[in-house]
């Protein structure tokens, strides 16, 4: 479980496919982020949860099933592209941000990048079948980064970014057109499938 609070960015090393398996090296900008990590520990790369499976020096390496690859945004990035990366809640750390489980939804794509005096107001296609679950002044993970929803239509969703999450996650980067990983808030989630099956 991750709170969607992305602190820490880092770039693709590599990207291998052997058989069924698609293996994933990232290495974090920053020098201490490995410090304390620890084989079959969790991490969320973009938003997606991962397990891993070797560390070397300042790099770590992941696994991917070819669902999960080409279910998310790594089928589109390469050797060299920024990642947002988040270890895994520890028990007793405050929640902030809101609970983001690291499995993605589905994939979104940006539609229009405004740039305001204290934000960039980014509008997001907002996929059919999971409408009802981005609600106004709720929660969404894009890309792992937790915002809360400005605006709501009904192919569509906006959200703000402020200067420190441009700053610190790959946020900053996106285009009209790009595609991006989102995940639904989980209480959401529960609240419309409890909805749907009252009206079994």
């Amino acid at each position: 479980m991750f709170s969607g609070l992305v602190a820490e960015t880092g770039r693709i090393v590599k990207i291998t496919q052997d058989g069924e398996t698609i293996e994933l090296v990232v290495e974090p900008h920053s020098d201490d982020f490995l410090t304390t990590v620890q084989l079959g520990d969790s991490i969320a790369v973009n938003g997606t949860c991962l397990t891993v499976v070797e560390i070397n020096n300042n790099q770590f390496t992941t696994t991917l099933m070819p669902q999960t690859f080409e279910k998310t945004t790594f089928k589109n990035l390469e050797k060299g592209s920024l990642v947002n990366l988040e270890r895994s809640l520890q028990i007793g750390a405050r929640l902030e941000g809101h609970i983001v489980t690291g499995h993605v939804d589905e994939l979104s794509r940006v539609l229009k990048r405004t740039v305001n005096e204290n934000a960039i107001e980014v509008q997001f296609s907002l996929p059919q079948r999971l409408h009802g679950q981005v609600v106004a002044q709720g929660s969404v993970a894009i890309n792992g980064v937790s915002l809360t929803v400005m605006e709501t239509g009904d192919d569509w969703f906006t959200v703000g970014l402020i200067p420190h999450t441009q700053l610190v996650t790959n946020l900053d980067t996106l285009k009209v057109g790009d595609e991006v990983n989102l995940e639904t808030d989980i209480l959401g989630k529960y609240v419309v499938a409890n909805l749907l099956g009252g009206r079994k």
